[in-house]
Formats: C-alpha cells, sequence, structure tokens
C-alpha cells in the first residue's frame, strides 16, 4: 500500500500563493488517480482537485477552479497543488488521497490518504 505525505501548508495572506506537495512511497501505477482534499473545523471533507497519474482526467471544485492547478512529476512520484489567490474560505487541512480508477469527488472513493497539511490564510 503506498504511503502519502503531505507538505508545503503555512501562513499565507489573502491573495497569496502556496505549492502543497504529496510525496508517495514507490512508484503508482499508471491505473491510480489522486485527488486533493481540504477539511476545515467543523465541516465535511471536500474534493479540491483530481488527475489520474497517467496526466489525464483533471478535475476541480467549482470554487477552486481559475486559482488552484493540480499536477504531478513522473520522476519524483510527487503530486502537486498550485494555489494562487488565496481566500480565507480556503483554509484547512488539505489532504492528498490515492484510488485505483478514474478521480471521483467522494472521499469515500478514495482508500490511501496522507496525514495533511495545514494551510492558514490571513485576510
Amino acid at each position: 500500500q503506498r504511503q502519502l505525505a503531505e507538505s508545503g501548508g503555512g501562513l499565507v495572506q489573502a491573495g497569496g500563493s502556496l505549492r502543497l506537495s504529496c510525496e508517495i512511497s514507490g512508484r503508482p501505477f499508471s491505473s491510480y488517480a489522486f485527488g486533493w482534499f481540504r477539511q476545515a473545523p467543523g465541516k465535511e471533507r471536500e474534493f479540491v482537485a483530481g488527475m489520474r497519474w497517467t496526466g489525464g482526467g483533471t478535475k476541480y471544485a467549482d470554487s477552486v477552479k481559475d486559482r488552484f492547478t493540480i499536477s504531478r512529476d513522473t520522476a519524483k512520484n510527487t503530486l502537486y497543488l498550485q494555489m494562487n489567490s488565496l481566500k480565507p474560505e480556503d483554509m484547512a487541512v488539505y489532504f492528498c488521497a490515492l484510488r485505483v480508477g478514474a478521480p471521483t469527488t467522494g472521499a469515500s472513493d478514495y482508500n490511501s490518504w496522507g496525514r495533511g497539511t495545514q494551510v492558514t490564510v490571513s485576510s
């Protein structure tokens, strides 16, 4: 089972940028899809972005479209989430997750998760 480890979170002012990384232990199979999710205090975990490890099937939540970009580096076995124009409502713990098949928006569809990285956005 692949281990996932997020990094790159921190404190940023509204309008700023952060890039999150998710390091994947071992080489992902081409059948894998990855997702970024986030969870704010008192709220359910919500989908942010997803893609196939092969590079297709990219999808975004409406709330982050045109501001966030998901990508991966196959040589480094690392998934990224570039976050621009951050807003206070983006503040949450961000998780990366893995599933076999196409990326979906449901957290229950994913069976491997990292521990998360905190993103704090000050207004």
